[in-house]
């Protein structure tokens, strides 16, 4: 069977629907888990929902905003002192997203001048724990990978010389 694809709470397979019940009279079984370790198993057209919370949650701010708003809640002009070479587009843009997630929530108090902020919903919560496993990954393999690159860059330098050409 080919590998399934994951696209807005269906599994589709060569064309086929599992887990919808049934078709034309055929039976499609039972959806398989979202556990399983196939690459493949994420839509890779624009319109999938898999895809466009993947999108947002893998964007570099993204990240940076989860991660700060962890700890604590925080105003704009904070999140904006803490995440380097964010502009306040960017930033403002980042959020909007993330509230429309349902992963930060925006909190407006009623005083003057207006008091802005911004805390992980429990929902935004969860994800956090994901993104603190794929940093510890990154802190724990960082010499692996920086190694990996030198001997990568040293080859295909050792190539080009030899060939006289550049990739």
């Amino acid at each position: 069977m080919k590998s399934p694809r994951h696209c807005e709470g269906t599994v589709e397979t060569e064309g086929t629907v599992e887990g919808q019940g049934s078709v034309e009279g055929q039976d499609y079984g039972e959806t398989q888990g979202y556990g399983d370790n196939d690459p493949f198993q994420w839509d890779t057209r624009e319109d999938c929902q898999v895809r466009q919370i993947l999108d947002r949650v893998a964007d570099k701010w993204s990240l940076l905003v989860i991660a700060l708003l962890e700890r604590r809640r925080l105003r704009f002009t904070e999140l904006r002192r803490e995440i380097d070479g964010i502009s306040q587009r960017m930033l403002t843009v980042t959020l909007r997203q993330l509230e429309r997630d349902g992963l930060v929530r925006r909190t407006v108090h009623p005083v003057v001048p207006p008091r802005v902020d911004y805390e992980l919903t429990p929902l935004g919560g969860t994800l956090h724990h994901t993104i603190r496993a794929l940093v510890t990954w990154t802190e724990e393999h960082q010499y692996e990978v920086a190694a990996a690159r030198s001997a990568y860059d040293a080859r295909v330098a050792a190539e080009e010389s030899a060939t006289g050409t550049q990739a």
